[in-house]
């Protein structure tokens, strides 16, 4: 059994009389390995991001179910779903959601907070995090006080720092300028190395080539697939952009 398996996903919203029905996605299978890096990418519309959100335990699927760790998420109540994502999942955002009167330190204590950790235990988690990300010395500072670079690290810091059985990243670079951009990839890419299993969702054909695999969502589903391979980033990019030709080719 992989770490993370989808089954036959599907999502159909009811319009608000219920007269019409839109399908999002209509069947999505594939699996994850503990450690993968796995990129989703997609046009809009082509349902990605409602997939994420039920990867998140935000939505729910009309049909289908959700492995992790054996465990089926897919079917937890409401009145769990907080405390599960809390346990289980960490959250990369294209705009960090981090709160501005929250200072980077407590935005990143947050998830502990709610878990009911004390002060030291959370503490000692923090030091060698903040350090491995280079933001121990703005843990004081609020997010308006910081570049768009470190808030995305501070977001990263609160994702790992609960040791998640896996990451979910939204469009992580969507609101990094170039360099930025880069420092995230990279530090992703340790955080991988690690052994921390990854699944992002993005446009940007740069972040993708950072990942081990790359899914292709279309018209609701899993269309194709590539690996990494052997291939260098430069290599896994040319790769990925020309698949994402030829399947824009290949509209209807």
């Amino acid at each position: 059994m992989s770490f993370l398996e989808v089954k036959g996903i599907k999502k159909v919203y009811k319009t608000r009389f219920g007269g019409n029905s839109v399908t999002a996605l209509s069947n999505v299978n594939f699996s994850v390995e503990k450690g993968e890096y796995v990129a989703i990418m997609g046009e809009s519309g082509s349902g990605k991001t409602t997939l994420l959100n039920i990867l998140a335990a935000i939505d729910s699927p009309s049909d289908g179910k959700i492995l992790l760790g054996g465990t089926d998420f897919s079917s937890i109540k409401d009145s769990a779903k907080t405390t599960f994502r809390r346990d289980n999942l960490g959250f990369v955002f294209q705009d960090f959601n981090l709160l501005d009167t929250f200072t980077l330190e407590d935005n990143i204590y947050l998830p502990l907070v709610l878990s009911g950790e004390n002060y030291d235990t959370m503490r000692k988690k923090l030091v060698p995090i903040a350090e491995k990300l280079g933001i121990a010395d703005l843990l004081k500072k609020y997010p308006y006080e910081v570049s768009g670079g470190q808030k995305q690290r501070a977001a990263v810091a609160r994702a790992i720092i609960t040791n998640p059985q896996i990451i979910l990243a939204d469009e992580p670079t969507g609101a990094l300028d170039s360099k930025s951009t880069d420092e995230l990839l990279n530090l992703f890419g340790e955080i991988n190395k690690s052994g921390q299993t990854i699944l992002m969702v993005t446009h940007s054909t740069k972040a993708a080539s950072h990942a081990g695999r790359v899914l292709f969502i279309k018209d609701g589903e899993v269309f194709h697939q590539i690996y990494r391979g052997e291939d260098t980033n430069e290599a896994f990019y040319q790769k990925i952009a020309d698949t994402v030709t030829l399947l824009a080719g290949g509209k209807n």
